[in-house]
């Protein structure tokens, strides 16, 4: 465990010997096929088409891992030193992706071609630096190894994945990140900038005082933001939904209806009333195009529809909140 924290304490690849590589290349292989089959685990129930892509890839890895296994009984017995990539100084890391529930399919892809992509090319430097011949040679088969591993990996998706399976994970990879992050976070973005719209302005407009005003406004918006994002994270766990972990959620919400929030009471920061005022109502409007936008762009919202509501909202509260205050 310490050797992930102290440096200093890993091994040097030039320092390992022909019956080290092989075990680190064992113990390589070994993780890589868990980390394949805990892919197709998390992808099973949202992804099976390419859940069973990374299921025959794990069994590869397993095949490499035996074929290996059997080298080093034919060359250096059957006892295995222990030796893993975390003792390696320099060895390529693998980061726990594959921890996380629910999983990327996108994301997933990616990691899986890089942790063929690291490997390969981890072997093959490692083949330049060495003088013996037979430590030589054996780095070359694992980088060509990891190299078959890579054309297995496209061949796999071919058979497993079609144009219409990848279209079809692709809308419901799309869907989950509408749920879980643009839709809790557009609602927040909305109720943090149109609702304390009209405490702020009203403040505002009532003292004439801009750090009072600033003051309010904070407190507006960070009250707002922990109430929204509690509020997301509470009322829906995500199981039956499918909206996806409710701690994301919550954080999506309470983020954004903060800074909606915040976005118009920062310029009450400036001491002169008027010119706060000003700048104050112009990032209103930016506020309230860029929820347009998000509207239109990622819950295809017609652009009309979605200026009509939120601007006409928007300009209401906002007329709302002056006229309090100047009452």
């Amino acid at each position: 465990m310490l050797t992930r924290f102290l440096p200093g304490t890993r091994r040097s690849f030039n320092n390992l010997s022909e019956q080290e590589i092989l075990a680190l290349a064992i113990s390589s292989e070994e993780d890589d096929m868990r980390i394949y089959q805990a892919y197709a685990d998390g992808l099973r129930a949202n992804y099976p088409d390419s859940a069973r892509l990374f299921e025959a890839m794990a069994e590869e890895e397993n095949g490499h891992r035996a074929q290996l296994i059997a080298l080093h009984q034919q060359r250096f017995g059957d006892v295995i030193p222990l030796i893993r990539r975390e003792h390696v100084r320099g060895y390529y890391d693998r980061k726990p992706d594959w921890l996380v529930r629910p999983l990327s399919i996108d994301k997933t892809r990616e990691m899986a071609a890089q942790m063929e992509a690291q490997a390969e090319r981890f072997y093959r430097v490692a083949a330049t630096r060495t003088q013996d011949a037979e430590t030589r040679k054996l780095l070359g088969d694992l980088a060509f190894a990891e190299a078959r591993h890579s054309e297995l990996a496209t061949q796999l998706e071919e058979k497993f994945i079609s144009n219409d399976v990848r279209e079809k994970e692709d809308s419901a990879e799309k869907k989950q990140f509408l749920l879980t992050y643009i839709q809790p976070g557009l609602a927040g973005l909305m109720d943090g900038s149109i609702s304390t719209l009209a405490p702020i302005f009203a403040a505002a407009f009532a003292t004439g005082d801009t750090w009072n005003t600033f003051l309010i406004g904070l407190s507006a918006s960070i009250g707002a933001g922990i109430s929204m994002g509690f509020t997301e994270a509470a009322h829906d766990d995500g199981v039956l939904t499918g909206r996806g972990s409710p701690l994301k959620r919550g954080l999506a919400s309470g983020i954004m209806t903060t800074v909606g929030g915040l976005g118009h009471a920062l310029p009450y920061l400036i001491p002169d009333f008027k010119t706060a005022t000003t700048v104050a109502i112009v990032v209103v409007f930016v506020e309230l195009w860029a929820i347009t936008w998000i509207q239109h762009r990622f819950m295809e919202t017609p652009w009309g529809r979605a200026m009509f509501q939120v601007l006409l909202g928007g300009s209401l509260v906002l007329a709302a909140g002056i006229l309090i205050g100047v009452a």
